[in-house]
């Protein structure tokens, strides 16, 4: 996602245009009929995965899939030794995992569970009352004592906040051009919980332009060069009973994932830079970033502004009821999440409790970066899956012990920020052991992977609530045949389930 230093893409990458050049062909936009310039989906999504082998490659990771493992059984004429493709259907999960209870339920073989999972809807905000115990669940105390094992009411709402971040990829590849001759109109966002309400529409801005020989190989990525775009949004909860199940009033701020050539670019400008409203110089951040963060738009303000104005306007009107403000993330969301709650958590005098939910979000900054969120009291749980890579940078040739005994002025001091969820995609027993790189980091895997966890000593419960057909829908070839292979003997097609998913480029891709 974000690894080396530049200020456009490298030369070095022409051929790549090169062979892509027949793909991107003028067309018209499924998603946006105005729109007559657009990218192919095949291409978009076969870019980033491409991207993220680079950076696999670049690591120095393999991806090589595992050994084929053995498992022993006991019987009366001693151990014997199975091996292949049917070891799951011959594997008892409960002894492997004895805290699971109906662990057995898990397999293939149990249609009506695997139906009751592919064709279950989504569900809205858990239904529990979170009262008095509001403000430890949204980070007062670093999500102490509700981490291992998972806190069901804790699950529920990270859950939820990751489904915020999906309706704001999908509000963006509903219409993802924006006009350079004109403000852009408002948009409607889609949530996954009605009891919101969008309030305002989030946009981004890179500083730096691609070179002109982009245009001249490949004259029609369309919406894929455009500087602005439009990244999320503000929501805030209207609605009495849920404010009250929840023990106060939600402002919810939602930040999508990398889309664009010109945010891929800004990615990869990995220096840190100096946090332009701090006077001390040891607070950095990743230069890329603070540009998305801090850029005005010909016709729109910077996303710092932007959030910045929407806040005080909030908390002026819902004064004297307890408020609290969640910005959730996923990727580059994720990461540009950290600088929305530092903007704000000193925008006003009294500024309610600031917390962030971020799901495969990179490193953002150095250690006074980390002491400056620390100091404003802004709370942080990063959702990290343990083999996605996109967690591991910037900074990633100098160890996190090393970068903390480094000066604070060497460029690739980085440190993580927050309490830390590690999933691990390994312990998903729908996934593929060997997934792709891309799959690891999926939001909606993400999800997967959360609903599932119960603690670290069982990672996936029995009993998971999350819906596999949208699994099945974004990383198919990811999961293994064998429920694939159930899932088509239920005869549940896929035009059954209508997710709003662009067929430009996947979200959770990003």
């Amino acid at each position: 996602m974000m690894i080396g230093v530049g200020l456009t893409l490298p030369a070095q990458n022409l051929n790549v245009f090169n062979a892509r050049r027949a793909s991107f062909k003028c067309q018209k936009s499924p998603l946006n009929p105005t729109s007559r310039r657009h990218v192919s989906s095949t291409s978009s999504t076969e870019l980033t995965r491409e991207t993220l082998s680079n950076l696999e490659k670049l690591l120095q990771k393999s991806n090589q899939p595992d050994p084929e493992r053995v498992v022993k059984t006991s019987t009366s004429n001693g151990l014997i030794e199975t091996k292949g493709k049917g070891l799951l259907e011959g594997l008892n999960l409960s002894r492997i995992w004895p805290e699971m209870k109906a662990a057995e339920e898990m397999s293939p073989r149990h249609l009506n569970r695997l139906q009751r999972l592919l064709s279950k809807t989504m569900e809205y905000s858990p239904r529990n009352n979170l009262g008095s115990r509001w403000r430890e669940y949204h980070g007062c105390n670093d999500w102490s004592g509700l981490l291992d094992p998972l806190d069901e009411n804790l699950r529920r709402e990270v859950v939820r906040y990751g489904e915020f971040v999906q309706a704001a990829y999908h509000g963006f590849h509903s219409n993802p051009a924006m006009s350079t001759d004109e403000a852009p109109l408002p948009r409607h966002v889609a949530l996954p919980d009605r009891s919101y309400k969008v309030t305002k529409s989030l946009y981004t801005t890179s500083s730096v332009g691609l070179p002109k020989w982009v245009d001249d190989v490949a004259p029609d990525l369309g919406w894929m060069t455009q500087r602005s775009s439009w990244i999320g949004y503000v929501a805030v909860c209207d609605d009495k009973r849920e404010i009250h199940r929840m023990g106060r009033r939600d402002i919810v701020i939602a930040l999508r994932g990398t889309a664009t050539c010109m945010e891929w670019a800004e990615n990869f400008r990995a220096q840190l830079d100096q946090i332009p409203e701090s006077d001390d110089p040891t607070q950095r951040v990743e230069r890329g970033f603070l540009s998305l963060h801090k850029t005005r738009g010909a016709h729109v303000p910077s996303l710092a502004e932007s959030v910045v104005e929407e806040v005080q306007r909030l908390i002026e009107m819902y004064k004297g009821e307890p408020l609290s403000i969640t910005i959730t993330g996923h990727s580059l969301g994720a990461a540009l999440s950290l600088l929305v709650a530092d903007e704000i958590s000193s925008c006003t005098p009294h500024v309610p409790p600031v917390a962030v939910f971020s799901f495969g979000g990179p490193r953002v900054g150095n250690k006074g970066f980390v002491e400056r969120l620390n100091k404003k009291n802004v709370k942080v749980l990063r959702i990290v899956n343990n083999q996605d890579l996109i967690t591991k940078v910037p900074g990633v040739f100098i160890g996190e012990k090393a970068q903390q005994q480094q000066k604070e002025d060497n460029p690739w001091t980085y440190s993580h920020v927050g309490t830390e969820l590690r999933v691990d995609t390994k312990m998903s027993p729908y996934l593929k052991p060997n997934v792709d790189i891309a799959c690891c980091h999926d939001l909606e895997a993400y999800l997967h992977l959360v609903d599932g966890y119960l603690s670290s000593k069982c990672p996936f419960r029995s009993n998971a609530k999350r819906s596999l057909a949208k699994l099945l829908h974004d990383q198919g070839s990811n999961v293994k045949q064998l429920y694939t292979h159930k899932a088509l003997s239920l005869n549940l097609e896929r035009d059954r389930f209508s997710f709003p998913m662009p067929s430009c480029l996947p979200s959770p891709s990003q």
